[in-house]
């Protein structure tokens, strides 16, 4: 039976390589890329591009026209995130570097978006069709895992993030018993969000969006409900919390 995918954060590096390989898999009838920004290039035919400002407003309209069109999801990807912005936001190095709104900002972009789209698909993935539905966190936001310290406002919003699908998966194994919550870590990643840092990334470990959309793709292939949140990286590895 052909299903349907989401990709919210649609022009994000790895956003765009899974947006292309979901478009190659026969079994998915249609793809929903949803962006604040316009598609900047053609589009293959089973893909609709849909804006969204991503204020709640905004994604509540977005999800109440996805659920007028046929058929059911089988794969969800919310890939919002933020780093820097700029030379405004950096991460930072020291606790007197911290500035509140900057954090706000942060966390608006890595932790409340993502939480808002948790909270207005849950009452559109009721069906009988297995889904899983990732969101992309980083290793930092492992808090038994923090032994460098710094970037605080990236490492506390990831970590929060963690928190809040774990919580939700609670719910989610109530409501909508069919999906299964993973938060995922692509590794670095070529990207604009890493391109500032990649100086010290050891040989082999900075990888492209392709190999990383690849990997994913991968790691949800069979995965079934177990009735919690995983929080695995690149390689399908559980991450400690």
């Amino acid at each position: 039976m052909s299903s349907k995918a989401l990709v919210v954060g649609a022009s994000s590096g790895i956003a765009r390589r899974l947006i292309c390989r979901l478009s190659g898999d026969q079994r998915i009838a249609r793809i929903y890329a949803v962006s604040r920004s316009p598609a900047e290039v053609a589009l293959p035919a089973r893909v609709s591009w849909l804006t969204c400002d991503y204020s709640e407003a905004g994604i509540a309209e977005t999800v109440a026209l996805l659920n007028g069109e046929p058929g059911e999801f089988s794969r969800v990807f919310i890939c919002n995130g933020m780093l820097h912005e700029g030379d405004r936001i950096r991460p930072e190095k020291r606790l007197e570097e911290i500035d509140l709104s900057s954090i706000e900002t942060v966390f608006r972009a890595n932790t409340f978006t993502p939480l808002l789209w948790l909270k207005h698909l849950v009452g559109s993935l009721r069906s009988e069709q297995i889904c899983t539905l990732t969101l992309f966190s980083a290793r930092v936001g492992s808090i038994s895992d923090n032994k460098l310290g710094g970037w605080y406002g990236y490492r506390a919003s990831k970590a929060a993030l963690n928190m809040l699908v774990q919580t939700a998966s609670v719910e989610y194994a109530r409501r909508a018993k069919n999906v299964q919550l993973v938060v995922f870590h692509p590794g670095t990643t070529d990207t604009a969000l890493s391109r500032p840092f990649q100086g010290n990334v050891p040989e082999g470990k900075l990888f492209s969006a392709d190999f990383v959309a690849e990997q994913l793709l991968s790691i949800v292939e069979n995965m079934t409900p177990v009735g919690h949140a995983l929080y695995l990286d690149w390689q399908g590895r559980e991450i400690p919390w």
